[in-house]
């Protein structure tokens, strides 16, 4: 399986972390969308089928990242 460049992921965390307060605030449609096609690039680019694990696997890819690392993992 190809695995996205960890600058790749970094940026596409980013971009869906933003879009999500944006949706807490105003979640208007082509915010949604926006989620939507954010997630399926993640989702893909880590080879998982649900956006929160596709989150948790682009993080562990990122630099200074630790394996045993579960921080990111809400309480």
């Amino acid at each position: 399986m190809l695995m996205a460049h960890p600058a790749v992921l970094r940026e596409l965390i980013e971009q869906y972390e933003t879009l999500m307060m944006l949706k807490a605030e105003n979640g208007g449609e082509e915010v949604r969308r926006r989620m939507d096609d954010l997630a399926y690039t993640l989702c893909v680019s880590t080879g998982t089928r649900d956006v929160d694990a596709a989150l948790i696997a682009a993080r562990h890819r990122l630099p200074g990242a630790r394996p045993e690392d579960d921080s990111v993992l809400s309480a």
